[in-house]
């Protein structure tokens, strides 16, 4: 059984799920659309038009967010996972959807090679930022105070844009000790959009080691709560 197979075991008839991006979560989507013919009632949120496109080639009928509220459970890969089931996510160039899709899930499933475990985030020497364009130069030159090197991911020429317009930083990073003082640091530069770092967000990891599937699970308590319209509230 390989990781795509066994996530379908966290989807139940009638759910509202998220999909990726990526090849783990395009593997899923085929797993999925085997069990959608034959009978499985779901409604998909994919994180980027490429997964919307695939999805929608495999017949996994699609929702938006306009329509659900909360998503049932998102089925997504990751680049890194550290002991914590903390990730570093967005190679795929999808970082900002897959955060909004995945802040607003009951269950976040990663499947991941055992190649992505990693003793601490940034270990494989890559963080992605998501920067709307006319920052680019103020979030270059701020990341740089604070002793990060960027390099702007391209397409060919031109600059990599994302679905939502914006740009992709390449952040270069050594494995962190305090990865919450990353994310906050960065995203308190001006023109940042968000951060790779997906932190108490995956509740549950399936590692595939060849013909092997081990399931990881989020310690209790320890997970962030998925947004809801009370947790929305801002007080006077």
């Amino acid at each position: 059984m390989t990781a795509a197979e066994r996530a379908l075991e966290f989807v139940a008839q009638g759910d509202r799920i998220g999909l990726g991006t990526g090849h783990a979560a395009a593997a899923f989507a085929v797993a999925l659309a085997a069990r959608v013919r034959e009978g499985l009632d779901v409604r998909a949120v994919p994180t980027s038009q490429a997964t919307a496109d695939h999805a929608l080639a495999l017949g996994i009928p699609l929702t938006r967010l306009d329509d659900v509220e909360t998503l049932d459970a998102t089925i997504d890969g990751a680049d890194e996972v550290d002991p914590q089931l903390d990730l570093i996510k967005g190679y795929g160039g999808a970082l900002l959807r897959e955060m909004v899709v995945a802040s607003i899930s009951r269950r976040l499933v990663i499947l991941v090679g055992r190649e992505k475990l990693v003793p601490s985030l940034g270990t494989r020497g890559t963080l992605p930022v998501e920067v709307v364009p006319f920052a680019l130069p103020v979030c270059r030159r701020r990341l740089a105070d604070l002793d990060i090197g960027s390099s702007l991911r391209m397409a060919g020429d031109r600059p990599f844009v994302t679905d939502n317009g914006n740009y992709l930083l390449h952040c270069g990073v050594a494995p962190m000790t305090r990865p919450h003082d990353v994310r906050d640091a960065i995203r308190s530069i001006p023109g940042v959009v968000d951060v790779g770092l997906f932190l108490g967000l995956a509740d549950i990891v399936l590692v595939e080691d060849g013909d092997r599937v081990d399931t990881l699970h989020r310690a209790p308590g320890t997970r962030c709560a998925p947004l809801t319209l009370a947790s929305r509230q801002v007080k006077p």
